[in-house]
């Protein structure tokens, strides 16, 4: 009798770049069909795809608000009807905004916690819906929330709210075989981290860690994917700190 293989199918939320992009050429490499989310660059996304491609695997890149209701239902649809389902989901999109909280724009708040907190919300309420047995959701919360540096406090709250969302979900979900977790990455090398980073402070920040470097998208990747591995899935309701020791 022959076993027809099933192959997994991955949500990539924020696919487009920086961790997101090197988790769905990851998870790409373990065979999943990847769904890359992006929010506005399709020039980027298309490049996700094309990399995946290129390495043998299989992608198509869908543009959707993460904060939107309806536009996260239908990368899910395209998930389900170009694919057959859906195995894992990564929420990958973020946004930062770096003031004192006497300072900060309010906008700007709204913003961060439209994308980090909302959309988280919008993106886990679809996996909680439609993942199948065997699968997990991953959300991104940062190191930040546990180092408290200045500077950071609408960052770091959206952020903690991420990590009081994840162990609830993943208790709401018993019964279904599916894994929550939140993966925490420290100081890392990508557009959203560098941004507005001078050289001498970009040093310091790679000085914290005792492996005396910046984290790469790469070494998130891999966490990611061994949380939405069979050998990762006794990991649930967990905030992962992947940030090379900094404590």
């Amino acid at each position: 009798m022959t076993t027809t293989h099933q192959r997994r199918v991955a949500v990539v939320t924020g696919g487009s770049r920086g961790i997101g992009r090197a988790t769905a050429r990851r998870l790409a490499a373990d065979d999943f069909a990847v769904l890359v989310g992006y929010a506005g660059n399709r020039a980027l996304a298309e490049e996700a795809v094309a990399e995946i491609a290129a390495d043998g695997g299989t992608a198509r890149a869908v543009q959707a608000d993460v904060a939107d209701e309806e536009q996260v239902a239908a990368v899910f649809d395209a998930a389900e009807n170009d694919f057959g389902g859906v195995d894992a989901v990564v929420n990958a999109a973020g946004r930062m905004a770096l003031a004192p909280v006497a300072e900060l724009d309010l906008a700007e708040l709204d913003a961060v916690h439209r994308t980090n907190i909302r959309g988280t919300f919008v993106v886990a309420r679809q996996a909680a819906r439609r993942l199948r047995a065997g699968g997990t959701l991953v959300t991104f919360s940062t190191s930040v929330v546990g180092l408290a540096p200045p500077g950071y406090g609408a960052y770091s709250a959206s952020k903690g709210a991420v990590e009081a969302l994840t162990p609830i979900l993943a208790r709401e979900l018993r019964g279904r075989d599916v894994t929550v977790n939140a993966v925490a990455p420290g100081p890392t090398a990508t557009d959203l981290f560098l941004d507005g980073k001078d050289e001498e402070t970009v040093a310091r920040l790679a000085a914290q860690p005792p492996l005396e470097r910046l984290g790469t998208p790469a070494d998130i990747a891999e966490v990611v994917a061994f949380l939405a591995s069979p050998a990762g899935h006794w990991v649930n309701g967990q905030v992962v700190r992947a940030n090379g020791g900094i404590i």
